[in-house]
This record gives C-alpha cells, structure tokens and sequence, in this order.
C-alpha cells in the first residue's frame, strides 16, 4: 500500500496580526502542538498518530489523498512531493507530503 511522509517544514508566527485580533498572550503565537523537522508516516486509509494537529490534518488531507492516489502538482521538481500549509492564519505551519511506497 502507498504511504506519505509528513514533514513540518516550518512553523509561522503572524504577530502583528495576533497583536490586533486576538486577546492579549504572554508568549508569542506559534504552532503549540507541532514543530519544525516533525515526521509522521501515514499509511493509506490511516490517520497521523495523535499528536498531529486534527485542524492541520483536516487542511491537508486533499492534498495527502491526491499526493497518495498518484496525483502530483505541475509546480513541483519532484512528482511525489507536495508543499502545503494549514490555514491558521495567525499560527501556519507549513508542510512537506511525499509519496513513499
């Protein structure tokens, strides 16, 4: 069965934009729950272990299940990665999909 390596490329702060719209916090506005070099291995019909982000999965996974059915995006040097992001805009973490098998 196909398989896709998930790598946390990096992990984003937009403080300006937290300064203005969100309530006030003593540390600075990044991703609490993954970081930077982070892998996960997930397997076709699976889910990324716990502690993944459910709101980071939920952006991602069009682009997990087109990377995994064979899909791939013109843009790309390699066919079997895919760079993406969830949508958090004032935390994002950006994301490293890549087909193994």
């Amino acid at each position: 069965m196909p398989a896709c390596k998930i790598t946390v490329l990096k992990t984003m702060s937009n403080q300006d934009l937290a300064d203005e719209y969100c309530q006030p916090s003593d540390s600075p506005r990044r991703c609490g729950r993954l970081t930077e070099g982070q892998e996960f291995v997930v397997e076709y019909g699976d889910q990324p272990d716990e502690s993944f982000c459910d709101w980071a999965w939920n952006d991602i996974y069009k682009v997990y299940l087109t990377l995994i059915k064979g899909g791939s995006t013109p843009s790309m040097k390699d066919r079997n990665t895919i760079i993406a992001c969830c949508t958090d805009g004032i935390q994002p973490v950006i994301f490293k999909l890549e087909r193994i098998s």
